[in-house]
């Protein structure tokens, strides 16, 4: 029975502090971090991966590869018959080349007697140039307007057959580029990327073994910021408030603790009964609010240590 009646004792303690007040401290719980559980996103064995235990990781660090041969293959083939297309696909002839090059100089020569234009008509209005320069330049932008629909006339009719030509070959193309991309995107969830920063808790794959998609492959926590997760009675609830600093703390030793700052970052909108492991009836009947408190961890704080949290009376 003694076997049985250990793991409630530190709830027990907890509920006797925050309701009779024996003890010098408001609520216990365990201290848990953030954790992550990173898993493969691509199907095929796994080529490498010498991610261990306790090894600290950095966000987008590449941990590991998992064989991507068949998409590579499939992305090759794709890339051969996008290649093909644009063999087939004509370049326009030297004379349309050349007669785009002129295009663009008269239109060039169009945007300047334009601007010339506007310019000697607020000339004209304040007598500092003559109609006739107006009508001089008019005409001029009359000759060159014909000059260039003739020129686009000619470029059109120059393009028209290898145009067509063309867009029947480039429409097949689209369908292709997808496809590519489909596969640049599978051969790149190959690789097993990191996603956050912190220590490796638990390894659940090796070197070798098969992946598939959605398989957790590691866990991964952020250890430098821990929360005690504690449990306070509705006798303490309206001594504490979000953001409040508290104190947290953890035994060192038979009759020392070491103490930490932290803040309350979440409380518990709905009460519920005390946990089960608490071994009596009255006992469980109890009604507690789960709190979170924030704490720097300076490496000695461990996920799932026992800890206790005080108020601090001078916050109050």
């Amino acid at each position: 029975m003694k076997y049985n009646i250990i793991p409630g004792i530190a709830l027990v303690m907890m509920i006797n502090a925050c309701g009779n007040g024996k003890n010098d401290y408001d609520a216990s719980g365990n201290f848990e971090a953030d954790e992550v559980i990173v898993s493969a996103e691509q199907t095929g064995e796994i080529q490498s991966f010498p991610v261990k235990e306790g090894d600290k990781l950095t966000a987008g660090q590449s941990v590991g590869q998992i064989d991507v041969t068949i998409p590579t293959l499939q992305r090759e083939q794709v890339q051969a018959s996008i290649n093909a297309l644009k063999e087939k696909t004509h370049d326009p002839v030297p004379q349309t080349e050349l007669v785009r090059r002129q295009l663009l100089v008269q239109e060039a020569q169009l945007q300047q007697q334009y601007r010339e234009r506007t310019r000697t008509e607020n000339l004209v209005k304040s007598d500092a140039a003559t109609q006739k320069q107006l009508d001089d330049i008019n005409a001029l932008i009359v000759q060159l307007e014909r000059q260039l629909s003739v020129t686009r006339q000619q470029l059109q009719l120059n393009n028209s057959n290898t145009s067509t030509q063309n867009r029947t070959i480039l429409s097949e193309k689209a369908p292709l580029e997808k496809s590519l991309a489909q596969y640049a995107e599978q051969i790149r969830k190959g690789q097993i990327i990191n996603p956050v920063s912190g220590v490796v808790l638990l390894k659940y794959a090796l070197q070798g073994e098969m992946a598939t998609i959605g398989k957790p492959l590691y866990k991964i926590a952020n250890i430098d910021t821990l929360y005690l997760k504690a449990y306070v009675t509705g006798v303490t609830l309206p001594q504490i408030k979000l953001g409040q600093q508290v104190q947290a703390r953890i035994d060192q030793g038979e009759k020392n603790y070491k103490s930490y700052p932290g803040e309350i970052t979440w409380i518990s909108d709905k009460s519920e009964f005390t946990p089960k492991t608490i071994q009596t009836k009255n006992e469980r009947a109890n009604l507690v609010y789960a709190i979170k408190v924030r704490v720097k961890n300076d490496g000695y704080l461990k996920i799932g240590m026992y800890g206790e949290m005080l108020i601090n009376k001078a916050s109050k």
